[in-house]
């Protein structure tokens, strides 16, 4: 089993890497686990406090949580992995089920920053964007998916995105194996790294 983890600013195109690399490998061949499932649970918080949660800190994302599921998929058992909600900022009591393949794919702007995580992944890469190409899909994303409108969306990159992203999301690429330039528009690095991933099938 080869264990991959796709790090990124938020909107530099890691969702179009991943699906990049499911299309060029043999179906069945790849399983992919989101970091954004493992978003901590907020429902005991009210509307106002939900508001104010720093989604791009590394505090927010339960890693023990993650790195346990990912050890019992390194053992080829399935697991129920979590289902999260950015509009309710709630953890579903529902579940998704998950079986191990040969590839697993470790995808979310934070996976780098955690030492524990890095030493566990086989290849690191890091998709790498510019600012404003990043801000653009931020807010297409955001207003389509998020329910935000476009002042909430720049008052939140503002005062959670930009500062997180350079405080710890940017430094994380020093740890990439792979740095992928230009974001999911870059084909044929990403066509180079599923075929580095071939080779290990």
């Amino acid at each position: 089993m080869l264990i991959i983890g796709i790090a990124g600013g938020s909107g530099s195109g890691k969702t179009t890497v991943v699906n990049r690399i499911l299309e060029l490998l043999p179906e069945g061949s790849v399983t992919v686990i989101p970091q954004d499932a493992y978003y901590r649970d907020h429902s005991h918080l009210p509307e106002e406090e939900k508001r104010e949660i720093n989604f791009d800190h590394p505090s927010s994302i339960e890693f023990s949580l993650l790195m346990e599921q990912l050890s019992v998929l390194k053992k080829g058992q399935p697991i129920e992995m979590p289902v999260y909600s950015y509009i309710s900022c709630t953890r579903s009591e529902e579940s998704i089920r998950v079986v191990p393949s040969r590839i697993i794919l470790v995808e979310g702007i934070l996976i780098l920053t955690n030492e524990q995580l890095r030493d566990y992944l086989d290849i690191k890469v890091f998709v790498d964007a510019d600012a404003d190409d990043r801000l653009m899909r931020i807010i297409e994303r955001d207003m389509q998916e998020r329910g935000r409108n476009v002042n909430d969306v720049l008052l939140h990159y503002h005062k959670f995105v930009k500062p997180m992203h350079l405080q710890f999301i940017e430094p994380s690429k020093r740890y990439a194996d792979i740095i992928i330039p230009q974001g999911g528009n870059n084909i044929i690095a990403i066509d180079i790294l599923a075929s580095r991933i071939q080779q290990n099938l």
